[in-house]
């Protein structure tokens, strides 16, 4: 009787591991596999803590990316005004306002379009702050522009305190 269970459960075993080798081996195959069909490569897992100045960054402005993209969406503008009036301190959003009216561009990513992509980095803290590096991509390709931005949180509120065009 025991040898007939142990023979099951190892078949149980066995055919859920073919089960589960059937299942993932289509996505280790990778994109085009050499029928001509392409597949997407699954995106990285993405994480975020709200504590971390550095992520809150990060959330910021793909939240925001993501609004302005939808531009044709009726939301958008409401949600972006939304996005700046929580992640921005009260100073910066006079501050970006003040730079919009100047120059005829958006203040948070300095320029008039939206980029394709965004990374965010953290680059140090100290005296109460946390200063990250956003890079915005603005088109596909070999050599596709690529712009940077400074921008300082206050590590007690994590407020974004400051925004400046890196050189």
């Amino acid at each position: 009787m025991r040898k007939t269970i142990r023979t099951r459960f190892i078949a149980a075993g066995g055919v859920a591991a073919v089960l589960t080798l059937a299942a993932v081996t289509p996505a280790l195959a990778g994109p085009d596999s050499g029928s001509g069909t392409r597949t997407t490569a699954a995106a990285p897992a993405s994480q975020g803590d709200p504590r971390n100045t550095t992520a809150r960054v990060a959330n910021f402005y793909g939240a925001y990316i993501d609004a302005i993209w939808d531009n044709e969406d009726p939301g958008s503008a409401a949600d972006a005004k939304a996005l700046r009036a929580f992640y921005l301190s009260p100073a910066l959003q006079k501050k970006v306002a003040a730079y919009e009216e100047k120059e005829h561009a958006d203040g948070i990513l300095f320029a008039q379009n939206v980029p394709v992509k965004w990374a965010v980095s953290y680059t140090g803290s100290g005296a109460g702050h946390s200063t990250a590096l956003v890079t915005l991509t603005w088109n596909d390709g070999k050599n596709p522009d690529v712009t940077k931005i400074k921008v300082r949180s206050d590590l007690r509120t994590r407020k974004i305190t400051d925004l400046a065009p890196a050189g």
